[in-house]
């Protein structure tokens, strides 16, 4: 029988594969973009997701142990990473630096109120969110501060 730690963590990472739907052009295109002088940690940010990801299947698992019926938080939970997963994707296709800040103003609003409403059922799951809530500002702000430079 599959555990919820599987199910999360598998979920997870079918989304998460959802960031890989870009062609070879439009990665083209984003690496030729110019950057803020100040974007000296580029090549970490896969690492730093790795860790939001992992946080958020951890903040979802201690949610679904809590509740008797956990569905309607795994359902935000989802949305949550379905937005995020699709800030690269969708920027990408789209060739658009404001889209990419307009979801990623979105995800965080959403981490927000999925960070509210779990509160009360796990202080913990609550904290794990705190990885998202503050990178995902950061993220925001670069793309925005790319938008300004190109």
């Amino acid at each position: 029988m599959l555990k919820p730690w599987m199910i999360i963590g598998g979920v997870t990472l079918l989304i998460a594969l959802g960031a890989n739907l870009i062609r070879p052009a439009d990665v083209k295109w984003f690496r030729r973009l110019q950057r803020p002088s100040w974007l000296t940690f580029e090549a970490a940010i896969p690492v730093i997701w790795t860790i939001v990801f992992v946080c958020g299947a951890w903040s979802a698992y201690i949610v679904w142990q809590t509740l008797a019926s956990p569905w309607p938080q795994m359902i935000a939970y989802i949305l949550l990473e379905i937005v995020t997963v699709a800030y690269t994707p969708v920027m990408f296709w789209t060739r658009s630096l404001t889209i990419g800040t307009v979801i990623g103003g979105t995800g965080f609003i959403g981490g927000i109120l999925l960070a509210l409403w779990v509160l009360p059922t796990s202080l913990w799951a609550a904290v794990l969110l705190i990885p998202y809530l503050l990178w995902s500002p950061v993220g925001t702000y670069i793309t925005w501060r790319m938008e300004q430079l190109n």
